[in-house]
């Protein structure tokens, strides 16, 4: 049983900064693409950041040199340091996992972002 728990959300001033967790079980993400989206209330959900199984990294442009993700393969476990914060980052944060970003089959919950 695949399971990704999302953490370290919350509220924060703008310019501000978080670091958001997703903690794996039942998969080994180092064989893994790992990814992050946001969606924003009345909006559609967006692509955020991506690190693929090799270590590679991918960003939308709204974030790029604001946001870094990360995984740590021994604790199983991805990352998105986000800094310079804007209210335009505020959404509900989740992270997915697949054998690429084109097939990503399990989804955490999401941890709210709030910048404000």
């Amino acid at each position: 049983h695949v399971q990704l728990v999302e953490s370290g959300g919350g509220l924060v001033q703008p310019g501000g900064s978080l670091r958001l967790s997703c903690a794996a079980s039942g998969i080994d993400i180092s064989a893994y693409c790992m990814t992050w989206f946001r969606q924003a209330p009345g909006k559609e959900r967006e692509g955020v950041a991506a690190i693929e199984a090799d270590g590679i990294t991918r960003y939308d442009a709204s974030v790029e040199g604001r946001f870094t993700i990360s995984k740590d393969n021994a604790k199983n476990t991805a990352y998105l340091r986000m800094n310079s914060l804007k209210s335009e980052d505020t959404a509900l944060y989740f992270c997915a996992t697949g054998s690429s970003v084109a097939e990503l089959n399990y989804w955490g919950q999401g941890t709210q972002v709030t910048v404000s």
